[in-house]
């Protein structure tokens, strides 16, 4: 096929705009969701997460395949589409075979017949593997990759994840799928770059410029311009664009900029070593030559006890070290009415279970002498304390610490020294092993610490004025009120203990001093932004045993005071300060600026934004926390950036200002944007409502809905509690071109079409062994599918899209957009059908009956995400539905079984529980069901079925069905194997009954 022919019979039916992109007609968002977690499991050797802290990055995967999926027309074969694309990405067989590491023997084997162990190796007719796998005389040189290759294609695709390469770590296809790619797209490419700009030419008949008018951390213009595009990215927040920045000029300036940028690091570190050492302020000078140093120190708050006067140190625990039994111990100071604090390693286990019991237990301030007193019924509140007598002073400029009638004290309580000693092993030899203890703090230690305040006081305002510590006020906000209201910390520099400022302010003062190029001291200076992450006063210390540390500041997206801060040493500091990035070069048409996407620089052949949406992160405000420290040499290397937050034009909030803002910025966007253009809108998914304001915000501002896919970009975690939406949402957008209007009562049955059309489609391209489409994406299709239709209309009930966007509506009312789309919703969950259920029952059951087989459907699918069945559960209608539901918990989903139903809610209704389930068809059934497995008797099942169903024999062939689907449960749900075997019995039961 030639070149013009393939884009221009790539019609689009929605737009008139050819040629149709490979995203509005599908998306592998299966495969892509597990590139994505394998990405993010990466930790620290992500491309970009290394350079700082921002929110909310999106995996460079993502965006490489939502660009080459713009680019790529769509033609009348969508699975040689499909092919070709994944092929692009490295994701088919012959890709993962080059992205491929070398796999243990053990798994080798495992993967191998009986007869291929026999042919490679010694003992290869055990069963088992040995041992050691010996491989037989000359196969290994003869056949060693050829058998690594054979086990490593008998893998699922989630088992070669685990032993691959991520896909932007190879240089992409091998030469032979580069022809076959060519040959299917009328292509002469040999790599990406190549691709990328001879697709863009076809288009637009130039390199496609992606835009991003809400950088953050630079995701989307980085992996752009690395494909070979054009990239365009701006924001708001200066710290954002100088990630982005950094990301385009550094990580993407190649190897001699990263060799540049690494030997700067080294220089500084190494400066600001001898000079710590000469002040000796972290090490244990009294001990002699080769003394001791200091690597984490240990700080608590402490405060007056109003029922007894002691000073009490507060702490929720006094455990320091699980692994090495490290606890603190309060020792009673009578006669100074206060406590000394012992440190002791290796505590028996009674002390390590005593020192779990903190001073602050339920945010009371409970102590030894107030429990001698018997007053402990009386404990004072820390939050009582805090705000007796008018509250906390406001802290001024020049504290540091706290003054003597300050509330809240602060004391070091604890010091881990380290120490390098010489050792000879087993074999004899002189071995360098590092010792680790930790101890009480002594007079000389408290000396180091006046030392380090008197270091302080002269560079203070010195230091200040020349930007290298802070000297800005903290603007109160939702996040950034917190530090003013717990602590009365009133500038930023205030979140921060004299040796932080020291050590931090040294840094500063050698950057700027070092006559460094621009990318250098960039770099530098994001060396600092990690360094206030990784060392701060809101750094919680962690006594786990795997990792006896301090946390980072944002741990979480907020600025969390902290009752005993760890403070790390300049040691630990050096990973955080000599940041890694794997050097990259990029197409050199890139540019970043400071500006508000309301007025873009650029017009753009796709916009792929992410914006900020109803308050989620408060980016402006914890900005700010980086900006205070970063502004003097933004000011000097980028003398046109703004370098506040520009807070009063960010984009939040939630209602009419909120939405017409949003609007503001997409209308210009579409504005700056060819006719055949394209955007893509990220974001969370949470309800009909929340689309519903979206749709509106989107088809305002002139743009058309031409496909949605939810892509799973976030993995699990364990500081995360409740129920947290992993999907990301990709609306596919075009500029709107009709000029037609529309009825409500005309729009409900195109848009069921349009649904079932959708679903229909993705269904026939779907592979049962290797699915592309999660549950989750066929709910979502509908709210696509309704908004393709909704959004290609400009006026709608006879009103202008603007009018209905700005309307105050009653609480509780439901916009017309909103009712739209849970029609949508509704049919396409009646639409797909369980397999294994025919039409004709499935048509006889109540939405709950539906919901709850729809349900047991995706778990046997894997899906344990709460916020799949919310999904379901509203395209059912259900508001309650908790009571059929063993486990509601983040990422453990799962509905109860027929044993765990037992006579529960048989007869009467409990609050969350799903209405018309507890007396259908189906719960008897499970009652059934659950019976014969608890009695082992099939008849005491039929019998109740005889008994208590009413329409028992003329619904005989829906009960069967019904036990013959929760027979094949134990296929894929292993805790359904008794009451799966005892529905297969109880089946047999009624199909041989008779009256």
């Amino acid at each position: 096929m030639t070149q013009p022919d393939l884009f221009t019979a790539a019609t689009n039916q929605t737009a008139n705009l050819a040629p149709r992109a490979f995203i509005e007609a599908q998306f592998p968002v299966s495969k892509l969701s597990k590139e994505c977690y394998k990405e993010r499991k990466s930790n620290y050797s992500q491309t970009l997460t290394g350079l700082g802290k921002w929110w909310g990055r999106k995996p460079l995967i993502l965006v490489r395949a939502t660009i080459l999926g713009l680019l790529l027309p769509a033609t009348d074969d969508p699975r040689k589409d499909r092919e070709i694309f994944l092929r692009i990405l490295t994701m088919d067989p012959e890709g993962f075979q080059l992205r491929r590491k070398k796999l243990p023997m053990k798994v080798v084997w495992e993967r191998l017949t009986p007869s291929e162990r026999m042919k490679y190796f010694i003992d290869g007719e055990k069963i088992d593997p040995p041992a050691r796998i010996k491989w037989k005389p000359g196969k290994q040189k003869e056949h060693g990759d050829e058998v690594q290759a054979l086990a490593f294609s008998r893998m699922s695709y989630d088992e070669k994840l685990e032993y691959a390469l991520r896909p932007e770590e190879i240089s992409g296809p091998s030469p032979e799928s580069w022809e076959i790619i060519n040959a299917h797209l009328g292509t002469s490419a040999t790599n990406l770059p190549e691709l990328v700009q001879e697709l863009g030419k076809l288009r637009f008949g130039r390199t496609p410029r992606v835009g991003d008018a809400f950088c953050g951390g630079g995701s989307i213009p980085f992996e752009a311009a690395r494909i070979g595009c054009d990239a365009y990215g701006s924001d708001l927040n200066p710290v954002a664009a100088l990630l982005t920045w950094a990301a385009l000029n550094i990580v993407g300036g190649g190897p001699e900029v990263a060799e540049r940028v690494r030997k700067a690091q080294r220089e500084v570190y190494d400066a600001v070593d001898r000079q710590v050492t000469e002040w000796g302020i972290e090490h244990k000078t009294e001990d002699g030559p080769n003394p001791p140093r200091a690597d984490a120190y240990l700080y608590c708050v402490e405060v007056r006890c109003p029922q007894t006067g002691w000073m009490v140190p507060l702490a929720p625990s006094w455990v320091i070290g699980e692994k090495t039994k490290t606890v603190a111990l309060l020792i009673p100071d009578h006669a100074n009415k206060r406590y000394d604090i012992d440190i002791k390693m290796d505590a028996s286990a009674a002390e390590m279970k005593a020192a779990k019991e903190g001073t602050v237990r339920g945010g009371r301030i409970i102590h030894p002498i107030l429990i001698e007193q018997g007053n402990e019924a009386n404990a004072a509140t820390v939050a009582s304390v805090r705000e007796a007598d008018g509250g906390l002073r406001r802290w001024e400029n020049e504290d540091v610490v706290p003054r003597p009638g300050d509330v809240f004290q602060e004391r070091l309580y604890c010091i881990r020294w380290t120490k390098k000693v010489w050792e000879t092993n087993a074999a004899g030899d002189q071995v360098e092993r590092e010792e680790r203890w930790y101890a009480s703090v002594t007079d000389a230690d408290r000396e180091r610490e006046e030392r380090v305040l008197a270091l302080l006081d002269e560079r203070f305002a010195d230091w200040q004025a020349k930007g290298y510590i802070p000297s800005r006020t903290i603007e109160p906000g939702y996040n950034t009120v917190q530090p003013i209201r717990e602590r009365g910390w009133t500038y930023w520099h205030h979140l921060f203990n004299p040796r932080q400022l020291v050590t931090n302010g040294l840094f500063g003062q050698l950057i700027d001093q070092g006559g460094y190029a621009v990318e250098e001291q960039v770099m530098l200076q994001l060396g600092i932004g990690k360094l206030i992450d990784w060392n701060s006063k809101l750094c919680k210390w962690t006594p786990a045993p795997a990792s006896e540390k301090t946390e980072q500041t944002f741990l979480n997206m907020a600025l969390n005071t902290l009752l005993n801060p760890g403070i790390r040493g300049l040691m630990p500091l050096e990973l955080n300060f000599k940041i890694e990035t794997p050097p990259n070069l990029v197409s050199p048409g890139f540019e970043v600026s400071v500006s508000d996407c309301r007025t873009p620089a650029k017009e753009c052949s796709f916009w792929i934004t992410d914006p900020p949406y109803a308050d989620a992160i408060n980016y402006h405000e914890l900005g700010e926390y980086f900006l205070a420290w970063q502004a003097g040499m933004m000011a000097r290397l980028f003398p046109n950036w703004p370098t506040d937050s520009r807070r009063a034009l960010a984009v939040v909030g939630k209602d009419e200002g909120f939405r017409n803002s949003m609007v503001a910025c997409y209308r210009s966007l579409a504005a700056h944007m060819p006719d055949n253009g394209f955007q893509i809108v990220m974001f969370t998914h949470q309800d009909a409502a929340v689309w519903a304001d979206v749709a509106l915000i989107l088809w305002a501002s002139g743009l058309q809905v031409t496909a949605a896919w939810c892509v799973a970009t976030e993995t699990d975690s364990a500081l995360k509690e409740g129920n947290y939406v992993q999907g990301t949402v990709l609306l596919v957008l075009r500029k709107q071109t009709g000029n037609e209007s529309a009825f409500l009562d005309e729009l409900y049955p195109e848009v069921e079409a349009e649904v079932r059309a959708q679903l229909d489609a993705m269904l026939a391209l779907d592979d049962e062994e290797d699915p592309n489409f999660a549950d989750t994406d066929y709910q979502l299709a509908a709210y696509a599918a309704a908004l393709r239709v909704l959004t290609k209309y400009r006026r709608f009930e006879g009103r202008d899209v603007a009018q209905e966007l700005n309307r105050v509506r009653p609480k509780g009312e439901k916009s017309p957009v909103e009712k739209l789309i849970e029609d949508a919703v509704r049919v396409a969950a009646d639409h797909l059908i369980p397999p294994g259920i025919e039409s004709f029952v499935w048509k006889t059951l109540t939405p709950p009956e539906r919901f709850y087989l729809k349900g047991l459907d995706m778990e046997s699918h894997g899906e344990l995400r709460s916020g799949a069945y919310q999904e379901l559960a509203r395209g059912f209608g259900l508001r309650e539905y908790r009571n059929l539901f063993a486990s509601g918990q983040a990422n453990q989903t799962r509905l109860k079984t027929a044993t765990e139903f037992g006579r529960r809610d048989m007869t009467s209704r409990k609050e969350g529980a799903a209405p018309d389930f507890d007396n259908s068809l189906l719960r008897h059934v499970l009652f059934a069901v659950a019976e014969v497995t608890k009695t082992g008797e099939t008849s005491k099942g039929r019998l109740w079925l005889r008994t208590e169903w009413p329409n028992y024999w003329g619904d005989r062939k829906t009960i069967l069905a019904l036990l013959t689907y929760l027979g094949r449960l134990n296929v894929t749900l292993g805790h359904w194997s008794d009451d799966a075997a005892s529905a297969k019995v109880l089946a047999g039961a009624v199909e041989n009954d008779h009256a």
